[in-house]
C-alpha cells in the first residue's frame, strides 16, 4: 500500500473528462442480454481503460441505474461520509435471497451472537442460512484498482448466467460497500484535470484523502471516529456479520502482481485460531485460483510485511470478530507501469508460487486479477457456506464459554518464564518434556506455571461510575458498542468481590462472542521478541504493537476473575453523554474541576462568548468538596449561566456555585490565537489534530511554511503546534525522520493550493519560529517535530542517543527499540501544563525522543522514573528511559516552548494525554501576557 499524505481542504471541482468513449471490442466485460448497462456504456471511458478514473459521482449514478435494471441487486445507503456524501452499499444475491434479506440477516446474527443457542439449533440455522461476503473498495483512494474493479465485478455478477455465478448468487448475500466516497472523487478529479493523458497524475494531491485523517481511515476500526469507519462497523459487526471480510488494497510486491493471503506471524493471542485456519484456506483458495486462471505473480507471507496482530484495520478487526479477514495488495492504475526484473521474484518457492515475467502492465490487467480474486472468495463462500456458518457460530460459543470458565491466554512473558525456571537443560529428544526435570521440578509442574490462578483472564470489567471524567468512560464503551460488544449498566448499587459498586457503573462481560475484542482492548498486548535472525535487529512490526485502549484513554476498571453478575440491564444502543450537574448558589460563580476532556469544549464556549475564564493553581476546598490545581473558575453572569446550563446538559460537565469568589492564587486565561501546521499534500497527525481541536472547539487555523517564512508571526498568533512529522528532519537527525512531502511546480496546481507549498527549512523558517517564541509565542511540539524545539534554541536536548567523538548518533535497533507501545510515566500535575492529570499515565511511544535539561528555564512535566515502564506492546532497552523527561515545559526568551516527546494525540486515541496539548493552548498565551 502506497503511503501519500495529503493536506485538508474544500472538496475540488475539477475539469470535466474528456467525452471519448473506449472501443466497444476493447472493452473489460462484455455486452449482455439482460438489459444490464455495461460498464462502458455508463461513462465516459469504460473504467480500467489507460488514463481514465471515474469518480464517485458517476459511480453512485451508475449503482442507481443498475438497481432499477436488475433483480439480483438492492442499493443500502449506510450513511455520511467526512464530507457530507452519501455512503452505497449494493448487496447482490439471487433475487429469492434479497426477498428474504430480514430472514438472513436475523440467521447471520444469531449465529454470530452464539447466544442461547445449541450446536444442533445453529446447524439448522446455518443450513437454511446463506454465507454473508463483504468486498470493499476504495478505502485508500489512491488505491485505484479496487474502485474501478468494483464496477465492474458487480456488473458481471448481474450481468451473466454461467453455473458458478448462479450458484454463487443463491449461495452467498454479497456486500459491496464504497469505503470512501469523499477520497474518490478528489483523486479522480485530480488525475483528470489535464487534458493531455500523458500528464495525469494524482502524487501531486494537495490534501489528504479522507477529509481529517488519509491513509489512516484504515487505522481507525477499534476507535470508529471517522464516520465512514462507523459505517462500516455497524454493518459488519451490529447489522449483517459477514463471516468473510475482504478488504482490497495495492500496491503488490515489486516483481510480481499481487500480495494475497496466508500472512506472515506473529498474530494476536487473542482470537479465535479457527479464524487463522479459516483464512488460510481462504487465502489458498485465491491463489489456486489465480494459478489455474493462467494469473502468474501472487505471493504470500514472507513477500510482504502483513501480519495479523493490531486491531485497527478494516481486514484485522475482522479477527477479533470471529471473521475471516482478507486484504489483498495488487499493482495496477490509470497510467501504464512496467513489472521490473527482480531476479530473485524469478525462483518458484512456497510463498511466490508462479513467477511472473517482467512487461508492461495495464488497469485492465489488475481488474482481471481483482475478478478472479473476488470469483475465489465467492466460490469459497458458496462452497462451504454451511460450514463457514457453523464455524461462526462455534467461534462465538467457544468465546463464551471460556468467558464462563477460568481460561487462561498464553503470551510470550508467561513462555519466558517457564523457559527461565525450566533453566538451560534440554529434555532426551526421545523421552519429551513428560520426564523432564528442570531445577528439581517435573514437566507437569513447569506447565502448571502457565495457568497460575491469578494470571486468569477476566470474568469481566467493571467500569464504577463517578469517574472524573465521565464523558471520556462514555466515549471508550461507545468504541466498544461500535464494534458490536455487549455493555450492560447496573441498575442499583451491587458488590463483586468485595468492592461495592454504585448504581449507573457499567460492565462488560466476556462471555460474549466478541469476547477476543473485549480482551484487546483491556488487557496489554504483549508483542513477542521478533528478530531478523537471531542477535539480529529487530523485525519492525506492521504498524504498532501496543494499543490496549483502556490505557489509553484512562478508564479506571476492575478485572474480574470469578464469576458475578448483578442488577445489570443491556445498553441497547450507542450512550449519550451523560448529563453533568450545577450545584451549589452561583451568586459569585462556579468552580468546574479540570478533570473532564470537555471541559475544554466549555471554556471554549465561554471565550467565544467573551465570559472572563480563569485557572485556580492551588488546590482548594469550597462547596464541600476537594479540588486540585487547576479547578476552572467562572464568575457569574447571564451570558455564563446559559453556557453553564447548555455544558452540563450537552457536554456532562460538573460545576460547583459559589457565593463568593475564590482568594487563591489564579491564571486569568486569554482567547488562544492557535495556528496549526500543515504542509502540501497533507500531513496525518496534522490532520488528526485538527479534527480534535474541532471536536473541543478550538478556533484555530491551518498554517503553512510559506506563512511561517514571512515572520510576524506574533501578530496573528499566540500557540503554534507542530505535530508528528511536519519538521523534515536530516541525516543527522536524532528524531525520527518523517515521510518526504511532495512538491509539484507551482505552475501544474491550481493557484489556490500555491500558499500551500513549501517546506520548514532551518535558514529561514527556524529563525521565524524562534522569533515568534522569544517574543511572547507558545511553540508545541509533538513526536518528531521536536527537533525544531532544539534548532530554535530550547534550553532541552534529546536524551537517547550515542556519542561517536564530538558526534551524537542514533542509538541502534539492537540497543533501543519501542515501536508503537504504550509505556507508563509520572506526572506533575501542579503544573499547568497537567492539570486535571492523574499522578501517572500510558504514553504512545513510537520510536520517540525522550529529553534532558541542557540550561535553565526548564520545568519537567512528565517523566520516566522506571527501568521498566512498558505497559502494552514491546520495547527493547527501555532502561534508557529511566530519568528521562517525556514532557518539558521550557522557557525561551518571553515565551514558552511545550516539548512532547510521545504523540500525545496519536490516532486520536490516547484521550489520557490530551490535556498536555490542550492545557498547553490555554497556558502558553496565559503564562506570557
Amino acid at each position: 500500500m502506497r503511503h501519500f499524505l495529503f493536506c485538508s481542504a474544500a472538496i475540488l471541482t475539477m475539469a470535466a473528462y474528456p467525452a471519448t468513449v473506449a472501443a466497444q471490442d476493447d472493452r473489460i466485460s462484455g455486452g449482455n442480454d439482460m438489459g444490464i448497462t455495461a460498464p462502458a456504456d455508463a461513462f465516459p471511458q469504460e473504467p480500467g481503460s489507460d488514463y481514465f478514473l471515474a469518480d464517485y459521482t458517476r459511480y453512485e449514478a451508475y449503482l442507481k441505474k443498475l438497481e432499477k435494471q436488475s433483480d439480483r441487486m438492492k442499493l443500502v445507503n449506510i450513511g455520511k461520509t467526512a464530507e457530507g456524501r452519501d455512503q452505497w452499499m449494493a448487496i447482490v444475491s439471487s433475487p429469492e435471497n434479497l426477498a428474504r434479506l430480514d430472514e438472513y440477516r436475523d440467521i447471520a446474527s444469531r449465529l454470530a451472537r452464539a447466544k442461547d443457542l445449541s450446536e444442533e439449533e445453529a446447524a439448522a440455522l446455518a443450513a437454511k442460512g446463506k454465507a454473508v461476503v463483504w468486498i470493499d473498495a476504495g478505502l485508500h483512494a489512491t488505491e485505484t484498482v479496487t474502485t474501478q474493479s468494483q464496477i465492474h465485478v458487480i456488473y458481471r455478477l448481474l450481468s451473466q448466467n454461467d453455473p458458478e455465478t448462479l450458484r454463487e448468487l443463491d449461495d452467498v448475500i454479497m456486500l459491496f460497500p464504497h469505503d470512501n466516497p469523499d477520497g474518490l472523487d478528489l483523486v479522480a478529479d485530480w488525475y483528470m484535470r489535464k487534458k493531455d493523458p500523458k500528464e495525469r497524475e494524482f502524487d501531486s494531491i494537495p490534501r489528504l484523502y479522507q477529509k481529517y485523517v488519509g491513509h489512516d481511515n484504515n487505522r481507525d476500526s477499534f476507535m470508529a471516529q471517522m464516520p465512514e469507519t462507523e459505517n462500516a462497523n455497524r454493518v459488519m459487526f451490529r447489522e449483517w456479520y459477514p463471516q468473510i471480510i475482504y478488504n482490497q488494497h495495492q500496491t503488490g510486491p515489486a516483481g510480481m502482481v499481487v500480495f494475497v493471503p496466508p500472512f506472515r506471524d506473529p498474530f494476536n493471542y487473542n482470537y479465535n485460531p479457527l479464524v487463522m485456519t479459516t483464512l488460510d484456506e481462504v487465502g489458498s483458495t485465491m491463489h489456486s485460483r489465480l494459478v489455474a486462471e493462467d494469473k502468474p505473480g501472487s505471493g504470500m507471507r514472507s513477500v510482504a510485511p502483513y501480519s495479523t496482530w493490531h486491531n485497527g484495520m478494516f481486514r484485522s478487526i475482522a479477527y477479533f470478530h470471529n471473521s475471516v479477514g482478507l486484504l489483498t495488495e495488487i499493482i495496477g492504475g490509470p497510467t501504464p507501469q512496467r513489472i521490473p526484473l527482480m531476479p530473485d521474484t524469478q525462483l518458484a518457492r512456497n510463498d511466490e508460487p508462479m513467477p511472473i515475467a517482467p512487461q508492461e502492465w495495464h488497469l485492465k490487467d489488475s481488474l482481471e486479477y481483482q475478478w478472479f480474486l473476488n470469483r475465489a472468495v465467492l466460490d469459497y463462500a458458496s462452497r462451504n457456506r454451511e460450514k463457514l456458518l457453523l464455524n461462526f457460530y462455534k467461534m462465538g460459543a467457544t468465546n463464551i464459554a471460556k468467558g464462563n470458565k477460568d481460561s487462561w491466554t498464553i503470551t510470550p512473558r508467561d513462555v519466558d518464564a517457564l523457559k527461565e525456571a525450566a533453566g538451560d537443560e534440554a529434555p532426551p529428544p526421545e523421552e519429551g518434556i513428560n520426564v523432564y526435570r528442570a531445577k528439581g521440578r517435573v514437566a507437569s509442574d513447569l506447565y502448571s506455571m502457565l495457568q497460575q490462578p491469578e494470571n486468569r483472564d477476566p470474568r469481566g470489567y467493571v467500569i464504577p461510575a463517578g469517574q472524573a471524567d465521565m464523558p471520556t468512560v462514555v466515549t471508550f464503551l461507545n468504541a466498544l458498542i461500535k464494534n458490536g460488544v455487549d455493555v450492560e449498566q447496573a441498575t442499583s448499587d451491587f458488590t463483586v468481590g468485595g468492592t461495592q459498586y454504585p448504581a449507573g457503573s457499567y460492565v462488560v462481560k466476556t462471555a460474549q462472542a466478541y469476547r477476543p475484542h473485549v480482551l484487546d482492548m483491556f488487557e496489554p498486548q504483549d508483542h513477542p521478541h521478533d528478530f531478523e535472525y537471531p542477535g539480529g535487529p529487530p523485525k519492525p512490526p506492521y504498524d504498532i504493537t501496543g494499543y490496549t485502549l483502556a490505557y489509553q484513554m484512562g478508564i479506571q476498571f476492575d478485572r474480574i476473575l470469578d464469576g458475578f453478575d448483578g442488577p445489570f440491564t443491556l445498553v441497547p444502543d450507542l450512550i449519550d453523554t451523560p448529563d453533568g450537574t450545577i450545584s451549589g448558589t452561583a451568586s459569585a460563580g462556579w468552580l468546574v474541576p479540570h478533570t473532564s476532556n470537555n471541559s475544554f469544549a466549555l471554556t471554549n464556549r465561554l471565550q467565544e462568548a467573551g465570559v472572563p475564564v480563569s485557572w485556580i493553581k492551588q488546590p482548594i476546598n469550597a462547596a464541600g468538596r476537594d479540588f486540585q490545581p487547576g479547578a476552572i473558575w467562572v464568575p457569574a453572569s447571564a451570558a455564563a449561566q446559559q453556557i453553564m446550563t447548555l455544558g452540563a446538559d450537552e457536554l456532562g460537565v460538573n460545576a460547583y456555585g459559589l457565593s463568593a469568589s475564590p482568594t487563591a492564587e489564579m491564571l486569568s486565561l486569554t482567547k488562544p490565537r492557535i495556528g496549526l501546521i500543515d504542509k502540501y499534500g497533507g500531513s496525518m497527525p496534522s490532520g488528526w489534530t485538527r479534527w480534535l481541536l474541532e471536536q473541543y472547539e478550538f478556533p484555530f487555523s491551518v498554517v503553512y511554511p510559506q506563512e511561517l517564512d514571512k515572520g510576524d508571526l506574533e501578530d496573528k498568533y499566540d500557540v503554534l503546534i507542530f505535530a508528528n512529522g511536519t519538521v523534515p528532519g536530516d541525516e543527522d537527525s536524532l528524531y525520527q525522520k518523517p515521510r518526504e512531502s511532495r512538491q509539484p511546480d507551482p505552475q501544474d496546481i491550481p493557484a489556490k493550493y500555491r500558499p500551500w507549498l513549501g517546506e520548514i527549512t532551518q535558514d529561514k523558517t527556524v529563525p521565524a519560529i524562534a522569533t515568534f517564541a522569544r517574543e511572547g509565542g507558545t511553540v508545541i511540539t509533538v513526536g518528531s517535530a521536536n527537533r525544531l524545539a532544539e534548532l530554535i534554541g530550547a534550553p532541552v536536548e534529546a536524551a537517547l542517543y550515542k556519542q561517536d567523538g564530538n558526534k551524537r548518533e542514533v542509538l541502534d535497533r539492537r540497543e533501543f527499540y519501542i515501536p508503537g507501545s504504550l509505556v507508563t510515566a509520572r506526572v506533575d500535575n501542579t503544573q499547568p501544563l497537567a492539570f486535571g492529570m492523574p499522578d501517572t499515565v500510558d504514553l504512545f511511544f513510537d520510536n520517540s525522543q525522550s529529553f534532558k535539561a541542557k540550561g535553565s528555564g526548564t520545568t519537567p512535566i512528565s517523566w520516566y522514573d522506571s527501568a521498566d515502564p512498558l505497559h502494552s506492546g514491546w520495547a527493547l532497552g527501555q532502561e534508557k528511559l529511566e530519568d528521562t523527561v517525556a514532557v518539558f515545559d521550557a522557557d525561551l526568551g518571553d515565551g514558552k516552548v511545550f516539548m512532547m516527546g510521545p504523540e500525545v494525540t496519536q490516532r486520536a486515541q490516547p484521550y489520557a494525554t490530551f490535556k498536555f496539548l490542550f492545557n498547553g493552548l490555554f497556558y502558553g498565551p496565559a503564562a506570557t501576557k
